[in-house]
């Protein structure tokens, strides 16, 4: 039997079509005129290219260093994530079992965290890492950008945490199992899917941050790729069909990301709001 829709679970599927439609619209159009001339985008801006320029891209990469930029960003990127996800995972651990007087004091803590905007911070941090002499330097960004990532990392590792059964530790415990143990054996792989969806924040976050990546470093070699694209806009013109494709090239990573693990994305801010 086909089973009929209510009408208001109609008008839901008829609203996130809407917006689903203006998300991906934009996104199109953006590939569209990566692939055109500039007189074409000037002339039929919202029409399909007549050749496809398939050129673009391949200036886009080379005259605007993006190779460097995509290596210095995923260097940045792999190492916040991983040390993201480590100092995060076991800061979430110690607040979600282990029991301590400081505990809700220091999850406090980290809440707070998510709060501080980046604008707050942004001329202390680059004063501090002028005499440190850690600007122009990829630590320089390695170091703020764990620190800001730390705050949601803990928040929804926390709550997976919470969620599991405490007779898995205490029985762990009773067969000598040490505190490391139950957290690198029994917790991580219990709370993977939680790694996930801190991992991918984590990573498409930092893979798209600018205003730290142009404040603290300065040299070209050592610019990551948000800061690269705006090398593409100049003071008098702009190649418009280059920095689109530019994007295009810069963005891929995040949608290809995204695309491949949607489910366990969703599957885990779910179960990071239902657990604890």
């Amino acid at each position: 039997m086909v089973k009929r829709l209510k009408f208001s679970n109609i008008i839901i599927y008829l609203l996130l079509s809407v917006f689903a439609l203006l998300y991906v619209l934009p996104f199109l159009w953006m590939v569209s005129v990566s692939f055109k001339t500039n007189a074409e985008v000037f002339v039929n801006p919202f029409q399909l290219p007549k050749v496809f320029q398939w050129n673009n891209y391949y200036v886009a990469w080379n005259s605007g260093n993006l190779g460097v930029a995509t290596l210095n960003s995923l260097i940045v990127c792999v190492i916040t994530l991983i040390a993201s996800m480590l100092i995060g995972s076991m800061a979430a651990f110690a607040i979600a079992r282990m029991r301590w007087k400081l505990s809700r004091p220091a999850m406090t803590y980290f809440l707070i965290g998510m709060m501080i905007p980046v604008h707050c911070v942004l001329i202390p941090l680059f004063i501090q890492f002028s005499k440190l002499n850690l600007t122009n330097q990829l630590l320089g960004l390695i170091l703020p950008y764990i620190t800001f990532s730390l705050p949601m990392t803990i928040f929804i590792m926390t709550n997976f945490f919470k969620g599991m059964a405490s007779e898995l530790f205490e029985a762990a415990c009773i067969d000598g199992c040490s505190i490391y143990r139950c957290f690198f054996h029994i917790a991580l792989p219990l709370a993977k899917t939680g790694l996930f969806v801190t991992g991918l924040m984590t990573f498409v976050n930092n893979w798209n941050e600018l205003l730290m990546a142009m404040v603290f470093i300065s040299d070209v070699q050592k610019k990551t790729l948000p800061v690269t694209l705006t090398y593409f806009v100049g003071p008098y013109a702009t190649n418009y069909v280059q920095m689109f494709a530019a994007i295009v090239i810069a963005i891929a990573p995040s949608i290809l990301i995204y695309c491949c693990f949607s489910n366990q994305i969703v599957d885990g801010l779910t179960q990071g709001a239902i657990k604890g």
